[in-house]
């Protein structure tokens, strides 16, 4: 199946120039040392919505096997997951981390028969951005984390589904 198809495949006018994504959930994931925040936008790529926090489990990966049953259940297509850089844009003790979970979640994808693609996206700043929502709404950041999880998990895949919209393909870039 094509990554995207273009309007003039359907027929439309002046689409040579304008493809567009295929239709399909996608998720965003936020990679924590203790917790893995989880978001869905709907199959137009319009809107991320929190899902939920998972407990990270480095040893027995069920927060991966819960990811992983999430996708099937909604056909995900796309995953991205929040890549984290400093604000210069070179790696952080954490960016390794998200690239391992990243490749591991890839694999057990493929093995339980998705098609969904794991693509990485720039996060500088999704977290702090997502505390400072919550703070400005009057929520306690610190009674809040599993919630900073999820915020920070929309932001990640909302910042993707702005750029794939404007690009006009999938955003981010796939695991090497």
């Amino acid at each position: 199946m094509p990554e995207f198809a273009s309007d003039a495949s359907r027929g439309g006018v002046g689409a040579e120039t304008a493809p567009t994504l295929p239709r399909g959930v996608r998720l965003g994931v936020d990679v924590g040392k203790a917790r893995v925040g989880l978001a869905q936008a709907d199959p137009d790529g319009l809107l991320a919505t929190p899902v939920r926090t998972l407990r990270r489990d480095v040893k027995k990966h069920s927060d991966q096997r819960l990811l992983v049953e999430h996708a099937l259940s909604v056909g995900a297509v796309t995953v991205y997951v929040g890549l984290p850089r400093n604000l210069s844009g070179g790696h952080t003790p954490s960016t390794q981390d998200a690239l391992d979970y990243s490749g591991e979640l890839a694999e057990a994808l493929a093995a339980a028969g998705s098609e969904a693609q794991v693509r990485m996206i720039d996060e500088r700043l999704s977290t702090v951005s997502a505390q400072r929502q919550l703070h400005e709404n009057g929520l306690n950041v610190k009674n809040s984390r599993s919630v900073i999880d999820q915020a920070a998990a929309v932001a990640i895949l909302q910042q993707a589904l702005d750029m794939q919209k404007s690009l006009g393909r999938p955003a981010g870039q796939p695991l090497a």
